[in-house]
């Protein structure tokens, strides 16, 4: 068994609210997607509400953003999992089929400056809570990939940010 496994969180703002025709294609799949992740290799567990999915749990108390989070064994199932079947086909879907709006943008979620996605080791068997999930993300904002915090194209390996608060690891993160 190994020490650390790999925590992801991913959010989205949305455009519309989730029972509009806009995002109904999205909703549609969100079941499929899931339990392919279930099933993935490498897979270990994701954040749910009891309805099965996590589109009803908050994250910085914004109703615009919906949260994603997940624990894989490491990179290279997370990565795995992201670009093949049918979430690679949602992940090039996200943006296309739609009118522009008057902004220009196209899809059902917002594109937005700031980093929405962060990825970071926990110990086996923890399960990140949401609060840790936006410590973290915010981290990465401000700081740029650390071992604390980082992205795929940017990542540490397991253990890196050591067991006690370094330079890169805010006093106030959970434990």
């Amino acid at each position: 068994m190994t020490a650390y496994e790999l925590a992801q969180v991913n959010i989205a703002r949305l455009k519309a609210p989730l029972d509009t025709p806009l995002l109904k294609d999205f909703v549609d799949n969100l079941d499929p997607v899931n339990a392919d992740a279930d099933a993935a290799d490498g897979f270990v567990w994701r954040l749910q509400s009891d309805e099965g999915d996590a589109t009803a749990i908050s994250v910085f108390d914004d109703p615009w953003l919906i949260v994603n989070m997940s624990v894989w064994r490491d990179t290279d199932a997370l990565t795995a999992f992201m670009y093949q079947g049918r979430h690679r086909e949602m992940l090039s879907r996200r943006r296309v089929g739609v009118p522009p709006t008057p902004s220009g943008q196209w899809g059902r979620f917002e594109r937005v400056a700031e980093a929405m996605t962060t990825l970071w080791w926990v110990p086996a068997g923890h399960r990140p809570s949401v609060a840790e999930a936006e410590s973290r993300l915010l981290h990465l904002r401000a700081h740029g990939p650390t071992p604390y915090a980082f992205t795929l194209r940017t990542s540490f390996p397991p253990g890196a940010a050591g067991e006690t608060r370094g330079a890169d690891r805010p006093a106030t993160s959970p434990a």
